[in-house]
């Protein structure tokens, strides 16, 4: 099974490679950026999108925003660098990776503080090329831990777009389809089609189908039925921050699936890679939701379907609360309440 590169540098080293993914389903097309203001838009207008794939397009696009700088002391070096890094910071508030990522290389960059600007630039590059190899290594190992949780011929719901194209490889809540797929599972998927950006519809079902997956797509008012006719034995997101009592951010509309999969008493899984686990955030009330346009709401594909002037109330994220949580599937293990205690020993 072939799969998706969404997010990588080009051979020469010079430019940022994305899926433009607000143009799936209808195109399937690759851009070139090569100035961190190209890339400060791709992640704000969800060209690139996924907290692990935005974190790999923060790192890159860094790094392409200083490999031109021209000093030799490394007090002008820095300055710039954190100039460009709190710029690249300010795309998305939500996505813990974008911070997580932009962390790390600015750890590295201190970590190399006494050598050459041009050892440093090497330096910052290799940082962003271990966070992308790094990144496929755990999507795979949330997978492998998913997939033991998880029986032949079972009927699996996901929300919003948590797969190959969110991340480097595999994806975080889709890993598990993936490696079932090639071992034979047989499952059957059905994607929310999460609005407002139809990220289940654009996305989701997109790259399942391309992969041979069995995936039905529904409207995201449509999950409690197909629960009610037990055509669902296991719900499995993705996240962008998990507070320190296993509050969860994810997509809008998250949190309402949750509730349902505990009225029906299915297993509600959160896969989230540990660069998601913000242990200095202490529940889901402190995490920042990103408000985004209205016309995300009122008019799609350029088409507007809502009176003028209505007023929009537009949260890209909403929490779900831990209680509502079975698992959280990690690449260290499932961890499972109360997560308050069970999150810690993931870092000691």
């Amino acid at each position: 099974m072939e799969y998706i590169s969404s997010v990588k540098l080009n051979e020469a080293g010079d430019k940022l490679v994305i899926l433009d993914q607000t143009l799936l389903p209808r195109e399937t097309v690759y851009i070139e950026l090569d100035a961190i203001e190209d890339v400060w838009e791709a992640i704000k207008k969800l060209r690139v999108r996924g907290a692990p794939a935005i974190g790999i397009a923060a790192a890159y696009g860094l790094y392409l925003g200083i490999k031109n700088i021209k000093t030799e002391s490394f007090e002008d070096f820095y300055k710039i660098f954190k100039e460009k890094l709190d710029y690249l910071a300010s795309s998305r508030p939500t996505a813990v990776n974008l911070f997580w990522a932009l962390k790390r290389m600015d750890e590295r960059a201190n970590k190399e503080k006494h050598k050459r600007i041009d050892e440093i630039k090497k330096a910052l590059l290799d940082e962003a090329e271990k966070i992308r190899g790094e990144d496929e290594e755990v999507c795979y190992k949330i997978g492998e831990h998913g997939l033991s949780l998880l029986k032949r011929g079972m009927g699996l719901l996901t929300h919003c777009n948590a797969g190959a194209i969110a991340t480097a490889r595999y994806g975080t809540a889709l890993s598990p389809m993936y490696l079932g797929q090639e071992r034979g599972y047989d499952f059957k998927v059905y994607a929310d089609e999460t609005r407002p950006l139809l990220q289940g519809a654009r996305l989701t079902a997109w790259e399942l189908i391309q992969a041979g997956i069995d995936v039905t797509l529904i409207c995201d008012n449509m999950a409690s039925i197909v629960m009610s006719e037990k055509k669902i034995d296991a719900v499995l997101v993705g996240c962008d921050r998990v507070a320190a009592n296993g509050d969860t951010a994810n997509k809008i509309g998250t949190s309402g699936v949750a509730i349902l999969a505990k009225e029906y008493s299915i297993p509600f899984y959160v896969c989230a890679p540990m660069s998601t686990i913000d242990l200095s955030t202490k529940t889901g009330d402190d995490i920042v939701i990103e408000q985004r346009n209205a016309d995300e709401v009122t008019a799609f594909w350029g088409q507007s379907h809502a009176p003028d002037g209505i007023k929009v109330y537009n949260p890209a994220f909403d929490v779900t609360k831990a209680k509502y949580i079975t698992a959280i599937i990690t690449e260290k293990g499932v961890v499972y309440p109360p997560y308050g205690e069970n999150l810690v020993k993931l870092f000691e």
